[in-house]
């Protein structure tokens, strides 16, 4: 019997036998499975399996962490012994479905803008690099100063750092009317309606430029570039209204009447009512978050630092989004990143102590994998397969990330995009910030090592907790 072959059985006996599962599924690093009754799981014994790294139930499924390429061979195995397989979207769909009203909003929150945030991330690299080329020092080594950069350059610039951003509205209203069960199309013609060159600018408009058009005299009506919560509104209404007509038209005009009436109801609705009320409401929410994130005396870092994990834990953190787009929409720039970025480091700095401290040759080949898996950017190893599962180490890496977003606070640190954090994160810090990011990073990844390394982890406590 094969190794894999092995651990897929004891996988199976330990979530409480074939009875038990309804489907199994994988991720990039986790076998995902749907389970009749999660108390039959017996997690001491899942945790105990060659390879696993950690297990957690969330979102409706309980979730058991194998990493990368060996996920997929524990699958295969699995998959051969018969149980029920679906794709892990078609089990995110069933999961859905489990949760609270709370857990299951905040889901479809982060399904609507999740798959949008590849493309605000690769315009994040863009400005990045574009603040590094243009920085005096770098153009210097080429004997070139900033006045020496043609114009067509500057305009190919543009177009890699700003389209996103301009046409943001209509990701949006696409993936929200994806999410909601409307034809995505509808919503991204919807969604360029909202930035429609026949509009007056955004931009311009709140620049003092360019005045907005009205109608009755009362109701402004703009363009809503690098606007979010318009469209998000407008694409859940979309959705819903144009499932209302398809319903109560023939088949035979479906194709010409169902589109038709949703983009014709829709827009009047977007400009005079939904984006007018939800812009303001846009801009408040806005306000509140920068006025939290300038907090003086570091207090927003120390706070969001230290938390960031704990809410990554519940997993909601996915509600954090939207803000992250909208400061890079209207600001060019993300001060969350700097703090959140810290707290990630922190994790991986707790899990590199127990694997450099213990003896157990099962916890280092555990512990050292996974912090070199956090200072890439994923946690849920550290977290779910070190640092919670011994209690003390977690709560020194939110020390840690509390001290290193406190001075990533102090310092002003913001980055130039989203999504990725520590090493990868250097690359939204090239405008002249890469010396400071590194000196947060450490200083939250030595935090959390040192207080972990004297106060956090033993083999005893180790011993204490696994009998």
């Amino acid at each position: 019997m094969s190794e894999n072959r092995k651990i897929a059985e004891e996988v199976i006996e330990a979530v409480g036998g074939r009875g038990n599962i309804q489907s199994v599924a994988h991720c990039a690093t986790r076998l995902r499975i749907m389970v009749n009754d999660k108390e039959k799981i017996n997690q001491e014994k899942v945790e105990s399996i060659n390879k696993v790294k950690g297990a957690f139930f969330n979102s409706g499924q309980y979730q058991i962490i194998f990493g990368t390429g060996t996920v997929n061979k524990v699958y295969e195995e699995v998959s051969q012994l018969g149980l029920d397989t679906l794709s892990a979207t078609d089990q995110k769909k069933e999961a859905v479905k489990s949760g609270s009203r709370f857990q299951r909003a905040v889901r479809t929150f982060g399904d609507v803008f999740v798959p949008i945030i590849p493309v605000l991330v690769a315009t994040g690299l863009f400005m990045g690099l574009r603040g590094l080329v243009m920085q005096e020092q770098v153009l210097a080594l080429f004997g070139m100063n900033p006045e020496d950069i043609s114009q067509n350059f500057l305009l190919f610039t543009q177009v890699l750092t700003d389209t996103a951003f301009i046409f943001l509205p209509a990701l949006v209203a696409w993936s929200t009317f994806r999410v909601f069960g409307g034809t995505p199309i509808i919503g991204l013609i919807l969604g360029l309606m909202l930035v429609s060159p026949s509009l007056p600018n955004a931009w311009g408009v709140a620049g003092g430029d360019v005045k907005p058009l009205y109608f009755l005299d009362f109701i402004p009506v703009v363009g809503y570039q690098g606007s979010v919560l318009p469209a998000f509104i407008a694409g859940i209404i979309g959705a819903k209204l144009e499932r209302i007509i398809r319903k109560r038209v023939p088949d035979a005009l479906d194709l010409i009447v169902t589109p038709f009436l949703t983009l014709l109801i829709m827009i009047t609705l977007s400009l005079l009512v939904i984006g007018p009320i939800f812009h303001i409401v846009e801009q408040d929410i806005l306000k509140v978050a920068t006025n939290v994130l300038s907090w003086p005396f570091g207090i927003s870092g120390i706070l969001i630092g230290g938390l960031n994990q704990v809410i990554v834990i519940t997993g909601v953190h996915h509600i954090f989004n939207m803000l992250e787009i909208q400061l890079l929409a209207q600001y060019h720039n993300n001060p969350y990143n700097a703090i959140v970025t810290c707290a990630v480091a922190a994790q991986g700095g707790a899990a590199l102590a127990v694997g450099l401290k213990t003896k157990s040759k099962k916890l280092k080949a555990l512990a050292l994998p996974s912090a070199f898996s956090a200072f890439l950017g994923i946690t849920e190893p550290a977290i779910f397969g070190v640092n919670l599962r011994y209690g003390k180490p977690f709560i020194m890496a939110l020390i840690g990330g509390a001290a290193g977003g406190f001075l990533a606070s102090i310092l002003g640190l913001k980055a130039t995009g989203m999504a990725v954090t520590v090493i990868p994160g250097t690359l939204l810090y090239l405008n002249g910030q890469i010396v400071l990011y590194i000196l947060v990073n450490v200083v939250a990844i030595a935090v959390a090592f040192i207080l972990t390394w004297m106060f956090g982890y033993s083999d005893k406590v180790k011993k204490e907790i696994e009998q």
